[in-house]
């Protein structure tokens, strides 16, 4: 049985990271594309001075720059990436082992 709220470990930062900066979803996957360190956007966030962006455009400055492209294609939430592929693992799982049963009759 699969449970529903489960996210890995290696995403918990993402996430705490999405509320602490109040980033959308869609600019933590940006972000995420680009390579960068979730631990690491409070010092990009933390500068104060006037000639810097806020941190959320700065992002999606960054991507743009990057990518040539204003967003991603396909804008979905960690959570919702994490349970689809979870879904995806079962299947593949229920497959094979049918297609083992099959081949032992």
């Amino acid at each position: 049985m699969l449970k529903k709220d489960f996210v890995p470990n290696k995403l918990l930062p993402w996430i705490e990271a999405r509320k602490k900066y109040h980033l959308s979803h869609a600019q933590i996957q940006m972000a995420r594309e680009l390579g960068l360190n979730p631990k690491k956007l409070g010092g990009i966030a933390g500068k104060r001075e006037q000639w810097h962006i806020p941190l959320p455009n700065y992002i999606e400055e960054l991507y743009e720059k990057h990518f040539k492209n204003k967003k991603p294609d396909d804008i979905r939430s960690i959570e919702v990436r994490e349970a689809e592929k979870r879904k995806r693992k079962a299947l593949r799982k229920t497959n094979r082992i049918e297609v083992e049963e099959n081949l032992e009759c």
